[in-house]
């Protein structure tokens, strides 16, 4: 899995996964993490479409041309310390405003980066300060994105279909969609 794409190791567990980024295949592994949290994932497909730069592309720009990209990566082990005490005492709120925070700090890094890699489209704006006001109105939402333009928002599992359906409604161009962790790979025998 880690050939095809580093953050393909997280799918080989079930739940909540950890991703040692590791130097190479032998050092870059993903562990599960021992939790009884159990959020959902709302997903909110603003584009379909190709990316025009793959993740792996834009972040070896952002890492060798943003001013900004070291200060993320040094916040980021910060934020990993901070999000895996946050699972463990089971504090959702505490664990999506460092999910929200870091995924806003990885696209400036690459929003600065010369030059710009921008995968933001107007609608991602419209879901990010969606959930913003839902928060405001006591949602437990908070957004994160990987490189691309669409939103996921952590929630809880009872609340997961309220959110989509009120997502669905202020979002009426988007696709959306719920998630929950999966149970990670298994091996079938398969008959011929």
């Amino acid at each position: 899995a880690r050939r095809g794409s580093g953050s393909a190791t997280r799918s080989i567990f079930g739940g909540l996964v950890l991703w040692n980024a590791g130097v190479d295949d032998e050092t870059s592994y993903a562990e599960p993490v021992d939790c009884d949290l159990a959020p959902a994932m709302v997903v909110v497909v603003v584009s379909a479409g190709r990316k025009t730069i793959s993740s792996t592309q834009a972040m070896r720009h952002t890492m060798n041309t943003s001013p900004l990209y070291p200060a993320w990566a040094e916040a980021s082990r910060e934020d990993l310390r901070v999000a895996l005490d946050a699972v463990r005492a089971r504090d959702l709120p505490r664990l999506g405003e460092v999910v929200e925070s870091n995924a806003l700090g990885m696209h400036a890094a690459m929003i600065a980066s010369r030059p710009s890699v921008v995968y933001w489209l107007p609608e991602t704006l419209d879901v990010l300060h969606t959930v913003r006001v839902m928060r405001d109105e006591g949602f437990p939402v908070w957004a994160t994105i990987d490189a691309g333009p669409n939103v996921k928002v952590l929630t809880t599992g009872e609340d997961a279909d309220r959110v989509a359906a009120v997502l669905r409604d202020r979002i009426p161009c988007a696709t959306t969609s719920v998630r929950y962790p999966g149970g990670g790979v298994r091996v079938e025998e398969v008959t011929a």
